[in-house]
């Protein structure tokens, strides 16, 4: 794929999932160097932030020419100060293809080998060592982006084929030379929000994944108890003026146009009417986590859809400080770096998967339940009651995982702590609220694990396999080849990791 102007998130996630390859476009190039260029020159007798001055509230302090070269690294090493967790290679590789797009629009004064050698990293998989704990996300995410940068200047450490090696080692290998810092790529490199950015875009691709995966699994639920099919009609939703909500309905009626049990309510309610009936044999409306799921998915939606415009346009932006200006032969100074529209886009973004995550296991709940769903054994035992326990030990697992993500939602954006002398006096912990919702999405995806294999069971008591939709077919179908039917007792953590990377894996 050549980069040249605006990425597009759907082609941002492909280099990062598909790993595909990556070229410098000339125009790119040459917009690199004409910026480059210009501020080498500007900056001659003219107080330049960054350039020719201390950092942050050390600014004040004049830095003479022959110190501007070593005042970069003394930036990025005395930074390179994260702890923690590893960032996973993914995000990492996000956020390397986020600071290139970034400094790739000219506005950062950077030399083309910044570009070129952030290019052959993203290749060639070398990913740099970026720990999660360390940015406040206000001057961009300083300490993550400082181990990026101490990568390309040849120093700290990656991940390559396995290992964690040294870059200089690897360097060799590759036949890869370091960048040679010119004017400010130290600073460059480091005040932006391409880490919070990179891994928001991960967690807007597993986002997805979740909510279609959410969507197959209500389908299938909706079946096993026959329910009617007017909760999802396009006219019933399309009371209601919420693209969302109209968008998860269409989809549901979509998995469903093929099955044969979910049933009509004029072909059963509606035909007659008894006076002596004082109880109604067929239930009249089901549970809301079966009735309600076009209104609780669809705030899922409309908030990552809004999610995923952000994120675009935080990884096609300059959120660099100063911001260079060719055509207007200017250097501006600013707060481009801060995180803000990031840092809000995860707390919401957790916030509806966290929603989601409890419908599954409310869902989850109903068929477990004997005495509401009125047509399974307790726990969807297909063994002996008393002597077999079914589902029941996975559902401990599922509650305590929801609850944590329900504690995890508490905002991040609003925990600023002013820090660097409260130079930095409000910040937006933006890489603090990425790295938490990729914890809460994480949760998601095992709670679903667990509602999966609860659904395929229940369709095995059942013996509705020849009457679902062709949609939950196929997902029955999956599940079965990565855990076969069961009565007996099973140890059930392995088949739970299993079915969880295969949802995860899955690009369909």
């Amino acid at each position: 794929m050549k980069i040249d102007n605006f990425l597009e998130l759907r082609d941002f996630q492909k280099i990062i999932i598909e790993n595909e390859k990556i070229e410098l476009d000339d125009t790119l190039l040459i917009r690199v160097e004409e910026s480059f260029q210009f501020l080498k020159e500007f900056s001659k007798n003219k107080v330049i932030y960054g350039v020719n001055t201390g950092f942050g509230p050390m600014a004040q302090f004049k830095i003479s020419d022959e110190d501007t070269h070593q005042l970069q690294y003394n930036l990025i090493r005395s930074h390179s100060s994260g702890i923690g967790n590893p960032l996973p290679a993914a995000e990492v590789k996000a956020c390397m293809l986020a600071r290139l797009n970034t400094l790739s629009l000219g506005n950062s004064g950077v030399h083309s080998s910044v570009v070129y050698l952030l290019k052959e990293l993203i290749n060639r998989d070398i990913i740099p060592l970026v720990f999660e704990h360390g940015g406040v996300g206000a001057s961009g995410d300083l300490v993550q982006l400082a181990h990026l940068a101490l990568v390309l200047i040849g120093e700290g450490e990656v991940f390559y084929k396995g290992d964690r090696q040294s870059t200089k080692k690897v360097f060799e290998t590759e036949g890869l030379e370091p960048i040679k810092v010119e004017i400010r790529e130290g600073l460059a490199l480091m005040n932006g929000t391409s880490v919070m950015s990179g891994i928001g875009a991960v967690n807007a691709y597993k986002a997805n994944q979740l909510t279609e995966i959410s969507i197959k699994l209500s389908c299938a639920i909706n079946e096993i108890v026959q329910a009617y099919d007017d909760h999802f009609s396009e006219v019933l939703n399309g009371t209601k003026r919420h693209y969302g909500q109209q968008k998860i309905a269409e989809k549901m009626r979509a998995h469903l146009s093929d099955s044969k049990l979910i049933r009509k309510r004029e072909d059963h309610l509606y035909t007659h009417f008894e006076e002596q009936e004082k109880v109604f044999k067929e239930k009249v409306q089901e549970y809301y986590s079966l009735r309600c799921v076009p209104q609780i998915l669809g705030p899922v939606l409309d908030t990552l859809e809004y999610t995923e415009k952000v994120l675009e346009n935080e990884i096609n932006s300059a959120n660099d400080n100063p911001i260079i200006n060719v055509d207007d032969k200017h250097v501006y100074h600013g707060g481009n770096f801060h995180g803000d529209y990031i840092s809000l886009e995860m707390d919401k973004l957790k916030l509806v998967v966290t929603k989601l995550t409890m419908l599954a296991e409310r869902q989850l709940n109903y068929l477990l339940n004997s005495k509401i769903n009125e047509i399974l054994p307790p726990f969807v035992n297909l063994g002996k009651l008393g002597f077999n326990f079914g589902m029941q030990g996975v559902q401990f697992t599922a509650t305590s995982t929801t609850a944590e993500s329900q504690m995890l939602s508490n905002s991040m954006y609003v925990h600023s702590i002013p820090n660097n002398n409260d130079n930095q006096d409000i910040v937006s912990m933006g890489t603090n609220a990425a790295v938490i919702c990729r914890k809460v999405i994480e949760n998601a995806f095992e709670v679903l694990s667990i509602e999966a294999i609860t659904v395929v069971q229940a369709i095995e008591y059942l013996g509705f396999q020849d009457k679902v939709s062709s949609s939950t077919k196929s997902l029955y179908d999956d599940i079965r080849k990565i855990i076969p039917a069961f009565s007996d007792d099973m140890v059930m953590y392995p088949y739970l990791e299993e079915v969880k990377q295969y949802f995860k894996n899955n690009k369909g």
